[in-house]
């Protein structure tokens, strides 16, 4: 392992040119929008360092030799809004490429829009954030993975602080997607049973993601009301996208940290055709020390992952892409030799977990004129996580959980503009969903099913950005050959009442197909819900940004069960509980509601803030026909995310950001304490609501990094502190056998975490 690390460093570094530089190269590629079809003749602006360019007849834009730092691009092209592209670094040690799409318009619109570097995919009007690799490199305590970004927005709630998931407005973690390059995936996470109550893999999270932050180029996170080209989903999409790599110049990253050792490479396959490769190759930091030796607690934990994106430009048939992503982890625990160590029940275990995910795919894109564009994706995503568990008591027997998902996604999307007025954007989703579940102890199950779902779509929306906005569409979801079958109507509105002020609604009709053990026992039909959301965006110059939305979704087809308490609303861990619920013939339903604020400052003159606050409701009704809060009620979301850059002479940046967090608790039930004395494991009450609320949870974290770019070269070295007061955040209780009492464990206290970054 070792060997095969030091010879990629040298590989790598016989890469490096020798000569020295005092500016870097960008390139940006412009393109409609609505059609994909390049912008021939648009113009591009360096206002800071006084630089012009018009682009070619590829929509093609190149500065050489540009001066280091921060910097700012304003756009402008006849019949298309004018922008403002900001948070933009340049680096000595790598070309800065930009691919930017603009969006017709109308002569009245205002002169200048702020645009960020991640394309608006989704083109949702409500409920939509688009996130960048910038970002998660510079927020606090992301530790470089996508979805912990996602923290630092309204109405979303993290679960623990050893994982990624999370409840989006006040849904359980299982109702988030994922998708990659369009299509839906397995979860691509690493650990996806840490901080749970059981050790058992979630639906939706993990430790850290699988998909290397060096792989990122665009990210939209939509937190509801979703577009008709989105399906499957009722808590929150994460819809990631692979970066292309450099087409004509040879870029590498080395990266060490407390996550892991990260090498990652890119650059052309075959200049004159402008193809291009980027690759990324990831070791755990913590599989290092356990090859040394060491262990954490009696953890040997370690994970590994690569990831890859080949692109393939043709001069009239389209472009294609090839792309793949997979890792595996483990976490083995073993109990101290010395018995007078023990200090609780896991102790008495020995613990086994492996996890493996993988995902491979292409994609196929092909402008037909100036006004049609068709995309098309296949992949294939396969997860597989086994637990086994046995006593220090040689004569015990084994006792194991495999759970194996797979989904093949296809998609196929044609846009075109029908005239000024409208644009046509129609398609269909196609989804086999495999899963096969296998425990063995006292309570044996087998269960395997295979599961389709087939999803036309159409919408329309401006051909022009006007002051009037809209996303008018509709998707016709099929479960199952025709066993359940829907029209899903979706809706997205805004209007312009001055250059400054935006309102803006939405509706959607959505419908989900729930994967969690209860799926895997009991008939469920897919659950729905009907999403309102109604928002304002107010600006304030081109820097600052005051904007809110108020939800309400309407959940309903969730299973009632007979004199429980319990709901598929309620978690994303129900492999921990031990019940067998039996469903009423009845469906029942849950209630989310609430209202988010937020301001936003842009990356300006070294200094950025993010602040929101969200009040909101999680409830479901359950058998007697009352509502109680579910589980992820945490009633409010205080986030405040800020932070301050000093650029020095010769590329030198030193930054200082904090986050600081305050959620309310989240629920749970009652412990049958008798129950669990006599059974020796945790017994919950579900014949009551969750009664129990945790006390809120506080978390301030602080990051401070230091920028050098020298020749064509750069490095950061920076000092990520999660939980710099070292709170104690509760995370779950449950009943300890060995102890003969309640025990409550908390989240993770202070994380330090040093990384060291070259790029060259």
């Amino acid at each position: 392992m070792y060997k095969t690390i030091i010879l990629i460093f040298l590989f790598l570094n016989i890469q490096v040119n020798s000569f020295s530089q005092n500016g870097q190269n960008i390139r940006i590629s412009l393109k409609d929008q609505i059609s994909n079809a390049p912008l021939a003749g648009a113009t591009v602006k360096i206002s800071k360092h006084n630089l012009n360019q018009t682009a070619d007849d590829a929509g093609k834009v190149v500065f050489n030799n540009v001066p280091l730092g921060r910097l700012e691009l304003e756009i402008s092209s006849v019949g298309y809004e004018k922008v403002l592209v900001k948070e933009l670094l340049l680096e000595s040690s790598k070309e800065l490429v930009l691919n930017i799409s603009l969006m017709p318009a109308s002569t009245s619109l205002s002169p200048l829009t702020v645009k960020s570097t991640s394309t608006n995919v989704s083109q949702a009007l409500t409920g939509i954030t688009p996130l960048s690799m910038e970002q998660v490199m510079r927020f606090p305590a992301t530790f470089f993975d996508p979805a912990r970004l996602a923290f630092s927005l309204a109405g979303v709630a993290n679960n623990n602080d050893q994982a990624n998931g999370m409840s989006v407005r006040g849904n359980t973690p299982d109702a988030l997607q994922w998708r990659l390059e369009g299509v839906e995936i397995v979860n691509p996470n690493h650990f996806s049973n840490a901080g749970t109550y059981s050790d058992q893999p979630t639906q939706s999270g993990g430790g850290t993601n699988i998909l290397s932050s060096q792989m990122l180029g665009n990210m939209n996170f939509l937190s509801g009301s979703f577009p008709a080209d989105y399906s499957n989903s009722l808590g929150g999409v994460m819809d990631m996208y692979f970066k292309e790599g450099n087409a004509t110049k040879y870029q590498h990253t080395a990266q060490i940290g407390l996550v892991g050792i990260d090498l990652s490479s890119e650059g052309p396959i075959n200049k004159s055709k402008g193809s291009s490769y980027l690759f990324n190759y990831r070791y755990s930091f913590t599989g290092l020390l356990v090859a040394m030796g060491m262990d954490f607690g009696g953890e040997k934990m370690k994970f590994q992952d690569i990831a890859a994106n080949f692109c393939f430009p043709t001069k009239k048939a389209g472009a294609f892409s090839f792309f793949l992503m997979g890792g595996n982890s483990s976490n083995i625990f073993a109990p101290p030799t010395d018995k007078t160590q023990w200090e609780s029940e896991k102790d008495f275990n020995n613990i086994d977990f492996f996890s493996r995910m993988g995902v491979v795919g292409m994609k196929h894109k092909i402008s037909f004129g100036k006004t049609w564009f068709l995309q098309t994706v296949l992949a294939n995503s396969g997860l597989e996580n086994l637990r086994s568990q046995y006593t220090t008591d040689p004569s015990s027997n084994l006792s194991y959980r495999y759970h194996a998902r797979n989904v093949v996604g296809f998609s196929s999307a044609l846009t075109g503009k029908l005239n000024k007025t409208f644009t046509l954007k129609t398609g269909i989703n196609l989804n086999h969903f495999f899963n096969e579940f296998n425990q063995s102890n006292s309570d044996n199950v087998f269960v395997a099913f295979d599961e389709f779902l087939v999803s036309p779509f159409f919408k329309i929306i401006n051909s022009e950005k006007r002051k009037f906005s809209y996303n008018l569409g509709i998707t016709f979801p099929v479960y199952n050959g025709g066993q359940y079958a829907y029209v899903e109507p979706r809706l997205g509105m805004a209007y312009e009442v001055t250059p400054k002020i935006t309102l803006k609604g939405s509706y959607g009709l959505h419908s989900f197909q729930p994967n969690s053990r209860l799926a895997f026992t009991l008939p469920f039909k897919p659950q729905r819900a009907h999403h309102f959301a109604v928002g304002y965006s107010i600006s304030s110059g081109l820097n600052d940004e005051f904007f809110g939305e108020v939800f309400y979704q309407n959940i309903f087809n969730t299973p009632q069960f007979t004199r429980l308490f319990v709901s598929v609303l309620n978690g994303s861990d129900f492999w921990g509980y031990t019940l067998n619920p039996t469903p009423d013939s009845k469906s029942t339903q849950g209630i989310n509601q609430g209202i988010e604020l937020n301001y936003r400052r842009h990356l300006t003159k070294g200094l950025f803030a993010l602040i929101n606050t969200t009040f909101y409701k999680s409830e479901f009704k359950a058998y007697d026909g009352k509502y109680y809060e579910t589980r992820f009620s945490g009633r409010h979301i205080f986030n405040l995310t800020f932070g301050k850059e000093w650029e020095k002479k010769n590329g030198k940046i030193i930054g200082l950001n904090t986050r600081i967090a305050w959620l309310g608790g989240f629920r749970d039930y009652n412990i049958d304490v008798e129950q669990s004395k006599s059974l020796g494991f945790t017994v919950y009450d579900f014949s009551k609501p969750l009664e129990v609320r945790n006390s809120d949870y506080f978390r301030p974290d602080l990051r401070v990094y230091f920028k050098k770019s020298k020749k064509n070269r750069s490095r950061m070295i920076s000092m990520d502190i999660q939980n710099f007061v070292n709170q104690k955040n509760v995370a779950y209780k449950y009943y300890d056998s060995y102890l003969k009492e309640t025990v409550t464990k908390y989240q993770l206290g202070m994380i330090p975490m040093l990384n060291y970054r070259w790029e060259f």
